[in-house]
């Protein structure tokens, strides 16, 4: 069977070809930018990428053409594909049809914390040597790849509650058939697609909905937007964490989240020492016990396995050290998962060291302006901020300052951006840097520039 792939450079659309490539199928693709890390993953898999969208690579005809969720109507292989009658469907149906069918899904679902959780609930898995299957949007550490198949039962899998594709609004992730369900958190997001959060919770709801009866929702018992898709109907086994409902509670040894006791029933069962801070993670970890639990992995084991756990590349991960300052890349790009990670980052390094914010509005809903007036206020744990506003910003950053508890400067030109930063960096700093994207390399042209 051959299979093509539009839009293959993405990380959901690559782990897609990855696991067809495993299935034994011919698989090629093509993308607009056709460029690394991504790209040499692919092709050390075998598979055939082509740069942009001419509709000859559609011959000779492929059997399956999974279209991702960027395309457009006016696509030329779009506009090929509906006249010449090419078989084609989404990458979650193909998903569903051809490999979570046979498959026990846990899934992971929530505005924040989506790649972070679903990597610790794969690492998890893998440690009680069930080798699962997986599909992360993002790198996680622990195995290097984002998606990969294996004969075991469990597929462990990011639930994204983004559209499928042009022709399917629905969530991704009501194609995935969930066996343990993770409901995290939910907030409004996706202001493309989604007119308020009332419509999210209702695609979560949808998502329940799915869930078989024998199976299991983990839901964040502190959370009013998912009791609000709880409540709409649910028919399945419930769980809820981290809250007054639940079972399973933690208590910081370190304030940064790095070391914490859990306990169970108000008792002590493990501590968790590992290379990860933040208090949303401890919440997210509480989330993993409670779901490896239900699949027969006690959760004494489980905390000593989080102990060798790694974050996803992207999610506070260290780019270097120049003149004693530390560059972080997050891939942050929402208010609450702004201010999470500069007060995981606060607590780790204490009051008496500076950090310095340089943030990136670059998601659909950071560029239509949506979270203007809480991005300010997000960043309260830093000391100072830069915020990249280009001429292309459909809206004015300088809305950004209004009430902002510490100094923010707007900038619009990339390499005076740079300039200002390093010039105000001092020994000891930290320098996080918070974007969805590539930001232009910033990480690197930062530590270049701190260096010299």
């Amino acid at each position: 069977m051959h299979v093509h792939i539009l839009g293959i450079c993405g990380t959901f659309m690559g782990g897609i070809a990855m696991i067809a490539k495993q299935m034994g199928y011919k698989v090629t693709g093509s993308d607009a930018n056709v460029y690394p890390p991504m790209s040499t993953q692919l092709e050390e898999q075998g598979i055939e990428l082509i740069q942009g969208f001419d509709p000859s690579q559609l011959e000779p005809r492929p059997d399956l053409v999974v279209i991702g969720n960027a395309m457009k109507r006016g696509n030329p292989c779009v506009e090929y594909i509906l006249n010449n009658n090419l078989p084609f469907t989404s990458g979650p149906g193909w998903l569903e049809q051809f490999c979570l069918i046979k498959k026990k899904v846990l899934g992971v679902a929530g505005t924040h914390g989506k790649t972070t959780t679903a990597s610790m609930l794969a690492w998890i898995l893998e440690s009680a040597g069930k080798n699962p299957s997986f599909l992360i949007g993002g790198i996680p550490e622990n195995f290097g790849i984002s998606a990969r198949l294996t004969d075991s039962d469990y597929f462990v899998i990011e639930s994204d509650e983004y559209d499928c594709a042009f022709f399917d609004k629905r969530s991704k992730f009501v194609h995935y058939r969930p066996y343990i369900q993770i409901l995290n958190n939910l907030e409004y997001d996706h202001a493309d697609i989604f007119a308020s959060v009332h419509e999210i919770e209702k695609q979560f709801h949808h998502l329940v909905r799915i869930i078989p009866s024998q199976g299991y929702v983990i839901a964040s018992d502190n959370d009013q937007h998912i009791q609000n898709a709880i409540d709409m109907g649910c028919w399945s086994n419930l769980e809820y964490v981290d809250g007054s409902r639940s079972r399973f509670s933690y208590k910081l040894v370190k304030e940064d989240g790095s070391i914490f006791d859990v306990l169970y029933d108000g008792a002590l069962i493990g501590t968790v020492n590992w290379d990860v801070i933040g208090l949303h993670n401890v919440h997210n970890a509480l989330m993993v016990l409670a779901a490896a639990d239900k699949i027969g992995i006690s959760p004494k084991d489980s905390i000593n396995y989080l102990s060798s756990f790694k974050s996803p590349k992207r999610r506070m991960e260290v780019k270097g050290v120049e003149n004693n300052v530390t560059v972080y890349d997050d891939f942050a790009h929402h208010p609450t998962a702004i201010k999470t990670t500069t007060a995981g980052l606060r607590a780790k390094v204490g009051k008496d060291h500076r950090i310095i914010a340089v943030l990136e509005p670059r998601s659909n809903t950071m560029k239509l302006g949506v979270h203007q007036k809480l991005i300010g206020k997000s960043l309260e744990d830093a000391d100072m901020a830069f915020v990249y506003a280009p001429d292309s910003l459909s809206w004015n950053a300088d809305a950004i300052k209004d009430n902002a508890p510490v100094p923010i400067t707007i900038e619009h030109n990339f390499e005076q951006m740079l300039d200002d930063i390093v010039a105000e960096a001092k020994d000891g700093d930290s320098i996080l840097v918070m974007s969805n994207g590539g930001f232009n390399g910033i990480h690197g042209k930062l530590l270049d520039k701190l260096k010299k």
